[in-house]
């Protein structure tokens, strides 16, 4: 399938907005996505909520503001609450979504390996000898 970008209304369902400014919106919503195809291409269908959780720091909090104080209150806003970038976890969402990243095994044994020893067999050493307790067979 091919990814479809979220409208600036979804940013508004998404922030609980009831009015969203429509070009500000798209703009922010392009440029998360121009900021997913750097960690991902092609994107896959799932990086919508990537570009939402982007766009919508960047449309709440464009200055990266620190603190807010209003007359005697003021509030502090965690530092990565603005502008437009991606997280760590967003970037692995997106690796994720496209099927890549996460463990992965490779196995050094070539397909011929055959699974008989190949030291010497020793047919004098174990069975068929005596076993002495604390000294082995002998």
């Amino acid at each position: 399938m091919v990814f479809v970008a979220p409208t600036a209304e979804q940013l508004g369902l998404f922030l609980r907005l009831e009015e969203i400014d429509g070009p500000r919106a798209d703009f922010l919503i392009s440029q998360a996505v121009s900021l997913c195809s750097m960690v991902v291409k092609p994107l896959p269908d799932e990086a919508s909520v990537v570009v939402l959780a982007a766009a919508g720091r960047a449309y709440t909090n464009p200055t990266n503001a620190t603190y807010e104080t209003l007359g005697p209150a003021s509030t502090q806003v965690p530092q990565w609450a603005g502008g437009l970038y991606l997280t760590k976890a967003d970037k692995s969402a997106l690796k994720s979504a496209a099927g890549r990243g996460g463990a992965f095994t490779v196995d050094p044994t070539p397909s011929t390996a055959d699974p008989s020893p190949t030291w010497p067999i020793d047919d004098t050493y174990g069975p068929g000898l005596e076993w002495e307790p604390g000294w082995g067979w002998t």
